[in-house]
């Protein structure tokens, strides 16, 4: 409920803009970025403006109870480490398609952010895909990077032979692997 009140100025400001722009009393931007446009906005009200307080722009809980909560600054600053990650690390540019096979772990999110601000394409996969799945969609997207967890990591391996497009492998977990980037370790 406290977290709800928080909103009600911000997203009041938020709505009252895009009205105007509805009403055509402000101009439509000739491009919209959800990260930059609506993300850090919000995380500069939070910041710089003092208008509302560090509330959770983001919460993750787990089955054990584990919580990650970032606050609207705090996730716009590490979509913008993801971005850096993905662009220089992997060597990825706008338009570049990026497949993530990964349950909804944090790293889900942050990513999915960071590709918005860079204009990589996003494309999830659940975490259920078996190698022939992961080759399906690997070759139909034309996918340079794929990032996977451990657990589907051996899979991915077995097929990556057969896309020539495929050039970074990205893991999100505690250790390394060969042939691997390391998110944990690049942060």
């Amino acid at each position: 409920r406290l977290f709800s009140g928080c909103n009600r100025l911000l997203t009041s400001q938020i709505i009252s803009h895009y009205d105007s722009i509805n009403q055509c009393k402000k101009e439509q931007p000739e491009y919209f970025n959800f990260a930059s446009d609506v993300l850090d906005e919000w995380s500069k009200l939070e910041k710089v403006d003092g208008k509302r307080p560090a509330t959770p722009a983001f919460w993750w809980v787990n089955d054990e109870g584990e919580e990650v909560k970032w606050s609207f600054e705090e996730l716009g600053f590490l979509s913008r480490k993801a971005a850096n990650i993905l662009s220089q690390a992997c060597g990825l540019q706008r338009g570049d398609r990026v497949i993530a096979v990964l349950p909804r772990v944090p790293e889900w999110w942050l990513l999915n952010i960071a590709c918005m601000r860079t204009g990589i394409v996003f494309i999830p996969g659940t975490s259920q895909l078996t190698a022939k799945d992961i080759l399906y969609r690997l070759q139909a997207s034309k996918a340079k990077c794929i990032i996977t967890s451990e657990t589907l990591a051996p899979a991915v391996e077995s097929v990556a032979s057969d896309c020539q497009s495929l050039r970074s492998k990205l893991i999100v977990a505690e250790g390394s692997r060969d042939g691997w980037l390391n998110l944990k370790e690049l942060f």
